[in-house]
């Protein structure tokens, strides 16, 4: 009896050692596109709503560009799924625009976490006649940038007014 309880212990701790870590995609902390722009959320509430800023590097105008607010949803996956989400940011200060994101969490086997999302850019017109050209469409891959706790977004924001004022 004595060695079968101990074949039956070193089994289970072998499948410990060769199971794959339980891998969560976590969309709270701050995150990076291929553009360069930045998103930091907030954590999830268990609701799933969350808020956040988002920092862009493309603006429409080519004005500079401020911390804008987000606020969106994710959608808890099914079994052996990634979560989905979506959000809004409507830009401050600095466009007369409002995005919409949708998108899902993956995390791949190494760990690394990505955010796959598709856009809808909506800029005001004058007029119907020009409605269509108000709507731009889009693809954004984000990943997770590491960095130290707290609210990081606000201190990496541009100083509009320094850009603003004539150089001396």
């Amino acid at each position: 009896m004595g060695s079968s309880t101990f074949a039956l212990v070193l089994a289970l701790a072998l499948v410990a050692c060769v199971t794959p870590v339980e891998r969560k995609c976590q969309l709270s902390g701050l995150w990076k596109n291929e553009q360069d722009s930045l998103m930091e959320i907030s954590a999830v509430r268990d609701d799933g709503v969350f808020q956040g800023k988002y920092l862009t590097q493309v603006t429409l105008a080519g004005v500079c560009a401020r911390a804008s607010p987000l606020t969106g949803a994710q959608q808890q996956p099914g079994e052996g799924g990634w979560p989905t989400f979506a959000f809004t940011v409507r830009w401050d200060k600095f466009s007369n625009a409002t995005a919409a994101f949708a998108g899902q969490c993956f995390v791949d086997t190494g760990g690394k976490e990505t955010l796959t999302t598709v856009w809808l850019l909506r800029e005001a017109v004058g007029s119907l006649e020009e409605d269509w050209k108000a709507t731009r469409v889009g693809r954004n891959v984000f990943t997770r940038k590491r960095t130290p706790k707290g609210k990081i977004l606000p201190s990496l924001s541009p100083s509009c007014e320094d850009a603003a004022s004539p150089a001396p």
